[in-house]
């Protein structure tokens, strides 16, 4: 039999219902789990995460052997979002583009996860990820952003974070410019997370 595949959701989106996102990203995770054993959790960071501050900094650089148990309750978040991560095969984060940047939560879980000794480690070369062998969707929308231009400043900080981490195989997914024809761009979106997932079932 083969092993399930572990499959994390992050949606970021405000909005939960008419979501973009989040209703592709969602199709995207059933075409992945068709006809497989999968686990999937789902994190919805929507509602707002703590942003790290002077306690959390000085929690996460005190080695973990002399941490207090207030500041092992201060990374308790960050410790089960970085296991989640840790733990899964296939990544599919929903990102929707809010005045050219990520939002604003979902910002702050990329801050909870990017942990020195945990997902990256520094070397005499440089940081080197510790999370290889994953794979990462981004599902993207946009309201008149273009994906990929010089005034899109989501795509290229995530792709550049996850690989930062050891996630170098990253597919970004994008529904862009909305306002401008949102019916083709959807339809655009759904050709190629379906490409996306047949690549990935016949690679698999």
């Amino acid at each position: 039999m083969d092993k399930p595949l572990n499959i994390l959701q992050i949606e970021s989106s405000a909005r939960k219902a008419g979501s973009v996102t989040r209703d592709l990203a969602q199709d995207l995770v059933s075409r992945l789990a068709a006809g497989r054993q999968v686990n999937i959790v789902r994190r919805d960071v929507s509602p707002g995460l703590p942003v790290i501050d002077d306690a959390w900094v000085a929690a996460n650089f005190t080695d973990p052997a002399e941490r207090t148990g207030e500041q092992k309750a201060r990374l308790s978040l960050s410790d089960e979002l970085v296991a989640e991560l840790k733990a899964a095969d296939i990544l599919v984060i929903g990102a929707p583009v809010y005045n050219f940047g990520i939002p604003a939560s979902l910002k702050a879980w990329v801050d909870l996860i990017a942990r020195a000794r945990e997902t990256f480690r520094y070397t005499e070369n440089g940081p080197v990820g510790l999370l290889e062998g994953k794979k990462a969707y981004v599902v993207m929308a946009s309201g008149g952003t273009q994906i990929g231009s010089e005034i899109d400043f989501a795509s290229g900080y995530l792709r550049h974070v996850l690989g930062f981490i050891g996630i170098g195989d990253v597919e970004i997914i994008a529904a862009e410019r909305l306002m401008a024809s949102a019916d083709s761009a959807v339809a655009n979106a759904r050709a190629s997370l379906g490409d996306a997932a047949q690549r990935f079932k016949m690679a698999a």
